[in-house]
């Protein structure tokens, strides 16, 4: 009977013991991030029939049970993968919004005091100290472009960064987790039960990875875990790990891509084939806003720059020449794809020629075997290169050389357009600024009606019309009409009323009817007749052979301020600019305010998963008292089973 009671009570002692070890253990990694909660789970000892009935044995322990939910556990990892790439998100395009919106060092005062520059040469009637502040002013906005986007590259060689850590970090918590499945395996293997603490240790690195990038687990063979990213490429299998690796974008150097590495071969995870944690975040910030933010800067600079120099080289100098180039167009960014075939010598260039047309998007140009596809990307439509040279959507597409099958080429059209944007004028040559018009009009005293014609505008057609300076206009009249006539040979006029009604008259135009009021245009010129003209009186349209205190052209370029050239000529240049800022701005508040709800989320499911899993230190102590007077019970049954071994002992004596 003794000897029983003392191994019932032995039994309870190192239940007791175990439960205030595993409550100890508890309370000492109360702190430890992933640490989940563990309990002594008891059960009675095997039964002994004595013939008179069922005796006890005492108590043994069956599991030391770990407080785990797989559901709640995937939830706090999507939610921690949620907020870490809003996160990496909003860190970085922060930078833009408050880069662009800046009201000191954003491009809208440089772009201000730039049309400033150009109003006070034409009221000042184009002086030398006006000259010289409309040089300047150009000056400052295009270092302004440059600066803008010089800080767009620091934001991009961040991203860059943060992706070669990021798959550091990746790569490291794969290799860790994929050994805690090994060891967890050889233990459940041995023991038939999973070490709890290696298993914290393996969930808390899963926690972590999805810090990084969003993974999906999935439980495998003999208590493993197998682990898949973006479109389930597995990162662990059991044992095995699969390497992902930071590499050079096949179509760009300076571009740092994530590749994913089976066997010998690396193959390239496009932007969006990665989601959540820091690196997801990155690559989502990178595709949908710094690309575009900068693609958007440049679109602007090259429109303005395009207009301005096509208004300019309209006008004359004040050495009576035509007005050159005064800001530089960049070319579009091309990459050749270097698994281009080796004996390929195709090459592409592509420039902007209309900014009206364009649309904004990048371009693969693909060699299919016997020509080449222009895919834009925004769509993944064709499109279809028309005109020589070819051109599609305002862009000019010049492919030369001998492709083979396969090969492409990535075009970014405007990109590179604020890096680009130069002043190409010499900062102290004002004499270069061409301020005047290039034609003069007039009419002689001898006129005997009050017939008078304007100063006359030019348009980009007169520069490939070949009209021939001067032209003379002679006005007849007869009893019930006016008609206009010496109109240069071979060349349409359009007559256009006050009310914006016109008529063209086909080549050759002669005697084309008088209205007070209505501009006359032909060649590239234009010219506005009002009054009433008397019979045979004449209008000349020349050359202006000086330019001395003549801005009209100025005027013309100053306008371009006001003038619809983007979207289907639709927005300016600078509500151009402000929907690039609008676009970022709204932006940011979006991935803030998604931040903020994905923090909520991911506090409340943390908060659910410690209902389960988590250490409370209160009911810790309450156990160390209960398994304390556990243990001095069981202590006392052995204590008695003693006595009375001694007392049986004594009466054999």
């Amino acid at each position: 009977m003794s000897g029983n009671l003392l191994s019932i009570g032995k039994s309870g002692l190192f239940a007791a013991q175990a439960g205030l070890a595993t409550t100890g253990h508890n309370i000492t990694n109360a702190s430890v991030a992933g640490y989940n909660r563990q309990v002594v789970v008891q059960a009675t000892g095997p039964m002994l029939d004595t013939g008179v009935g069922f005796q006890g044995t005492g108590t043994q322990i069956s599991q030391i049970k770990r407080y785990s939910d797989e559901f709640l556990n995937s939830q706090v990892r999507s939610a921690q993968s949620s907020k870490s790439g809003l996160d990496s998100y909003y860190s970085q395009i922060s930078q833009i919004d408050n880069m662009l919106a800046d009201q000191t060092s954003g491009l809208s005062p440089a772009l201000q005091g730039f049309f400033e520059g150009l109003q006070d040469m034409a009221r000042n009637r184009a002086s030398l100290p006006s000259r010289q502040s409309m040089l300047s002013a150009s000056d400052t906005l295009a270092t302004r472009f440059q600066a803008l986007d010089t800080r767009l590259d620091e934001i991009r060689d961040g991203v860059n960064g943060t992706i070669e850590s990021s798959v550091t970090l990746i790569n490291s918590y794969a290799q860790q987790i994929a050994d805690l499945n090994d060891q967890i395996g050889t233990f459940a293997a041995a023991q038939q039960r999973a070490p709890n603490d290696l298993l914290d240790k393996r969930d808390q690195l899963v926690m972590e990875l999805n810090t990084q990038v969003k993974a999906n687990v999935t439980p495998g063979d003999n208590n493993s875990l197998t682990i898949s990213i973006g479109n389930g490429q597995p990162l662990v299998v059991g044992q095995r790990t699969f390497q992902l690796a930071a590499i050079a974008s096949p179509t760009d150097k300076g571009r740092i891509e994530v590749g994913y590495v089976a066997g010998n071969k690396v193959s390239v995870l496009g932007d969006n084939a990665l989601s959540g944690g820091t690196l997801g975040g990155a690559l989502e910030f990178r595709s949908k806003t710094l690309d575009p933010a900068q693609s958007a800067l440049g679109k602007v600079a090259i429109g303005l720059a395009i207009e301005f120099n096509a208004q300019h080289k309209l006008g004359l100098d004040q050495n009576g020449q035509p007005g050159k180039d005064v800001f530089n167009v960049a070319e579009a960014f091309v990459g050749k794809n270097i698994n281009n075939a080796q004996s390929s010598t195709a090459a592409v260039k592509a420039i902007v020629r209309d900014p009206a047309k364009l649309v904004d998007s990048d371009y693969k140009v693909k060699y299919n075997g016997s020509g080449y596809d222009v895919i834009r990307l925004s769509d993944n439509k064709p499109v279809i290169l028309t005109g020589t040279p070819p051109s599609a959507d305002g862009i000019e597409f010049n492919i030369t050389g001998s492709g083979a099958a396969g090969d492409e080429f990535l075009v970014r059209p405007t990109i590179g357009g604020a890096a680009n944007f130069k002043l190409l004028l010499n900062p102290g040559d004002t004499e270069s600024i061409a301020a005047a018009a290039p034609i003069a009009t007039s009419f002689p005293n001898t006129n005997t009606g009050t017939g008078k014609i304007s100063e006359g505008k030019v348009d980009a057609g007169f520069l490939t019309s070949g009209v021939s300076l001067p032209v003379t206009l002679s006005f007849q009249s007869n009893a019930t009409t006016g008609t206009l006539s010496g109109f240069p040979a071979g060349m349409a006029v359009r007559v256009t009323n006050a009310a914006g009604a016109f008529i063209d008259y086909p080549a050759p135009a002669t005697n084309v009817a008088f209205t007070a009021g209505s501009t006359y245009s032909f060649g590239g010129m234009s010219v506005t007749m009002t009054g009433a003209p008397g019979n045979n009186d004449s209008f000349k349209i020349a050359s202006n052979k000086d330019g001395i205190g003549d801005t009209r052209n100025v005027g013309l370029l100053g306008e371009l301020q006001t003038k619809n050239i983007f979207n289907k000529n639709t927005a300016t240049i600078q509500s151009s600019y402000a929907q690039l800022v609008s676009t970022v701005g709204n932006k940011t508040r979006e991935v803030q305010a998604n931040g903020e709800a994905a923090e909520a989320l991911l506090t409340q499911a943390k908060a659910s998963a410690s209902d389960v899993s988590g250490v409370n230190l209160d009911e810790e102590a309450t156990n160390l008292i209960k398994y304390q007077q556990a243990y001095q019970a069981a202590g006392k049954v052995m204590q008695i089973a003693g006595t009375i071994f001694d007392t049986l002992l004594s009466i054999g004596r």
